[in-house]
């Protein structure tokens, strides 16, 4: 497959979405993810010199702003409009009659239309006269490609991926856009003049987690240390009122969401949707699991099983906040005062020790896949899943257990140090303790190997040989 230029890693979107205009037949494809992830950029540059039209909704735009929106766009694709539609079933009458002549010569119509959720203002009708649209004409042409896309995720789902209403099981194909990978974010950096360690690059990953702008805001000329200053604890730094932004964004009603998301940054290792309800003092979990839901497909939360004696069990899930920059504005906005370089002067405290070792646990957690690649299990079926004794006291609690078909289970330890990482004998008797608890409440006969998963590399010393499976943050690269 021939590579894009500016495009990092989104090879199998891109593969995915040259098969779709390849199909020859009509295609309806819905494009998601938070704010900020790279979608317009991958399909402005993909389809770069191929659009037929390509129109983007005005952010909190009224009807006026989002009708002059498409009439803009209209000019600026050489189609000639004589009247301003008062209504968007109008306005897409107009846009079948300016894309009739370019579909009946034959070749790819391309139709891409961003940031939908702004062009559905209240009662203008907008979902009703895309599916109109789609459904009147745009299916009966095989060299039709709709490309809708948004960020507000709970819009898209209910409105588009999952409507009940005209465009019901009529999108061909729906893509979910995730942040960058590690190693994409690695290589993203290197590409654009960066000379950072990996340690470097983890520690970006805490903070922005891989999404494309954040790491496009960065200065290949200063440190990470200053860029976390100058984009976040400036005054005028432009990720400083970012987060209310993003769920702006992403939830038309986002109180309850940040409700949610700061109880759970709250609890590093989660909660499970019972515990959810008693601290949010909620009668009934109706509305609860739909937002836990929501929250999960944009990527801010991940739900992970949980193992009670033989049994991995669905019920009784945790809920496990993951989105790194949520993880670091809940933690540091309200500490860091007017002090502009707040990351500078409190580096090596224990406040900021403490956090980068949660943040690295969340940033192993995302990139299980790459840690079964280094072990070289990724082709043998396994779950994954968290463990919570019920008798251990004090209690004994795994965050990240690996179970293998092959009768073998990674019981994996996480451990956060910038330097080597020496492994006391406390914390050997205690991972020791987290073990055995394990097998014995567990009731497993499985082989059960302690996999410790550290920044740093793990010293030698009298404790190191009773780790019989040692990774680094090499292992999170893939």
């Amino acid at each position: 497959m021939e590579k894009i230029p500016n495009i990092v890693g989104r090879a199998k979107e891109i593969a995915e979405f040259e098969k779709y205009v390849r199909s020859g037949r009509p295609e309806f494809i819905a494009v998601y993810g938070r704010r900020r992830v790279g979608k317009t950029f991958l399909i402005n540059q993909l389809f770069h010199g191929r659009m037929t039209f390509s129109m983007t909704g005005v952010l909190e735009g009224d009807f006026d702003e989002e009708i002059e929106a498409f009439m803009d766009a209209m000019d600026l694709y050489g189609f000639e409009v004589k009247e301003r539609p008062a209504t968007w079933m109008r306005a897409f009458t107009l846009l079948r009659k300016a894309l009739q002549p370019k579909v009946d010569a034959g070749g790819d119509c391309i139709v891409f239309l961003d940031e939908i959720p702004s062009l559905d203002t209240h009662g203008s009708g907008f979902a009703k006269a895309l599916g109109h649209f789609w459904n009147s004409w745009a299916s009966l042409h095989n060299n039709i490609k709709l490309i809708v896309c948004g960020s507000a995720t709970t819009w898209m789902i209910k409105n588009i991926i999952d409507s009940h209403g005209g465009l019901h099981d009529r999108i061909t194909h729906e893509m979910k856009l995730l942040p960058f990978t590690l190693k994409e974010t690695e290589q993203y950096l290197i590409n654009n003049g960066f000379h950072w360690s990996r340690l470097s690059v983890v520690q970006s990953y805490m903070m922005f987690g891989g999404v494309a702008y954040y790491l496009s805001l960065l200065d290949s000329n200063l440190s990470l240390t200053q860029n976390i200053d100058n984009l976040y604890f400036d005054v005028n730094g432009p990720l400083r009122r970012e987060y209310k932004r993003l769920f702006k964004t992403l939830f038309r009603s986002p109180e309850p969401y940040t409700e949610i998301v700061e109880l759970l940054a709250r609890h590093k290792k989660g909660l499970t949707r019972a515990e959810l309800m008693q601290k949010l003092n909620k009668d009934s979990g109706g509305n609860l699991s739909e937002q836990l839901e929501n929250l999960i497909e944009c990527g801010m939360v991940r739900k992970y099983k949980v193992r009670e004696k033989k049994v991995v069990k669905s019920k009784g899930s945790i809920y496990q906040l993951v989105d790194m920059f949520s993880l670091f504005h809940i933690h540091f906005a309200d500490k860091s005062g007017s002090d502009s370089r707040f990351w500078a002067n409190h580096l090596g405290t224990p406040e900021t020790n403490t956090w980068l070792g949660l943040a690295y646990e969340r940033v192993c957690l995302l990139h299980v896949e790459q840690i079964k690649a280094t072990l070289h299990i990724d082709t043998i079926a396994s779950e994954q899943y968290s463990w919570r004794s019920k008798e251990s006291t004090p209690t004994a609690q795994i965050d990240l257990i690996i179970d293998r078909a092959d009768d073998v289970v990674n019981v994996c330890e996480i451990k956060y140090s910038t330097k080597e990482y020496s492994l006391t004998e406390d914390e050997a008797q205690k991972m020791a303790y987290r073990l055995e608890a394990f097998r014995r409440e567990t009731g497993t006969r499985q082989s059960l190997y302690l996999t410790l998963i550290t920044a740093a590399p793990l010293a030698e010393n009298a404790h190191s040989d009773d780790i019989p499976v040692k990774l680094t943050m090499d292992a999170l690269f893939g």
